[in-house]
């Protein structure tokens, strides 16, 4: 096993709203398709990496007491960090060192859903 994650899932309530979100924090559109009936929009990820969706699946909600994921901030930290807020989201932890292994800061997310980022040390 190279990674203990291969795939993680967002949930949101209003897709749209979170596709944009999302789009806007990586200044790149998502590509959106539906797998048994639900809606799903993949965040940025090169293939054979790790990488994972937004889902609007009504079995799940949105949560800030779940689960913390962190996306991959490499190189792009404070840029990333600065579009969360135009995004309509809020930052909940700055930027922060972690030591040897970087940064990272937290946001919660259009949805609710609270959502870390994660720059390696220089």
């Amino acid at each position: 096993m190279s990674n203990a994650l291969n795939w993680f899932e967002i949930p949101v309530v209003d897709f749209d709203r979170a596709v944009k979100f999302y789009s806007t924090i990586f200044d790149q559109p998502l590509y959106t398709e539906i797998f048994f009936d639900i809606p799903n929009a993949f965040l940025p990820f090169a293939q054979g990496n790790v990488g994972g969706s937004l889902v609007h699946d009504p079995k799940r909600q949105p949560a800030q007491n779940g689960t913390l994921v962190y996306l991959n901030a490499n190189g792009q930290l404070d840029t990333l960090i600065s579009r969360v807020g135009l995004a309509g989201g809020t930052i909940v932890l700055p930027r922060t060192s972690i030591g040897p292994v970087g940064e990272i800061a937290i946001f919660v997310d259009c949805e609710g859903n609270q959502v870390g980022l994660h720059s390696e040390a220089a």
